[in-house]
C-alpha cells in the first residue's frame, strides 16, 4: 500500500461542481492499494498515518501528529501511485490492486482510521475528482507499506 501525505490547512473533493468531502487542518491522504497488499497493510498504513508527527509544537518543531493536534483526514484513492514509469511513456499499472480489492482495503484503511479516533472524509472510490489541497508548509510524506521508501 502507497500514500501521499499532506498536511493541509484545508482539503475537499468535488465531483462535477458538487463538493463531497471536505476537511479543515489535517491530512490529505492519497491512497492506493497493491495487488500484494492485505488487511496487515491497512492497519500499518493507517497507525502511520494517524500516528506521523509532522505539525509543529509550540517551538516549532515536528513533534506533533493528526491525533494530537485533533485535525482531520481526508482519504482519496489513487490508484496511480502504483505507476511504473521506468519504460516507455506510458504507465505501466500492473502492480496495482484490482478494484474490489482495492475498494476493500481502502475501505478498511478508513475504518482502521476511525477506530483509532480520527475525524474521516473520503472521496469516492473509482471516480474522477478534483481534489482542492491547501498544502500548509508545504509537507508532503511518502509511505510505502512494504517499506520500499
Amino acid at each position: 500500500m502507497r500514500s501521499i501525505v499532506q498536511r493541509v490547512s484545508a482539503g475537499k473533493v468535488s465531483i462535477e461542481g458538487e463538493i463531497k468531502a471536505a476537511i479543515g487542518r489535517g491530512l490529505v491522504v492519497l491512497l492506493a492499494v497493491g495487488k500484494e497488499d492485505t488487511a496487515a497493510d491497512a492497519k500499518y498504513m493507517a497507525e502511520k498515518i494517524a500516528n506521523l508527527r509532522i505539525f509543529p509544537d509550540e517551538c516549532g518543531k515536528l513533534n506533533l501528529s493528526v491525533k494530537d493536534i485533533g485535525g482531520e483526514i481526508l482519504l482519496v484513492s489513487q490508484f496511480t501511485l502504483y505507476a511504473d514509469c521506468r519504460k516507455g511513456r506510458r504507465p505501466c499499472f500492473t502492480d496495482a490492486a484490482e478494484p474490489i480489492m482495492a475498494k476493500n482495503l481502502y475501505e478498511a484503511t478508513g475504518a482502521n482510521l476511525k477506530a483509532l479516533g480520527l475525524k474521516l472524509a473520503k472521496g469516492v472510490f473509482q471516480t474522477d475528482m478534483l481534489v482542492d489541497i491547501k498544502n500548509d508548509g508545504p509537507v508532503t510524506i511518502m509511505l510505502d507499506s512494504k517499506k520500499l521508501f
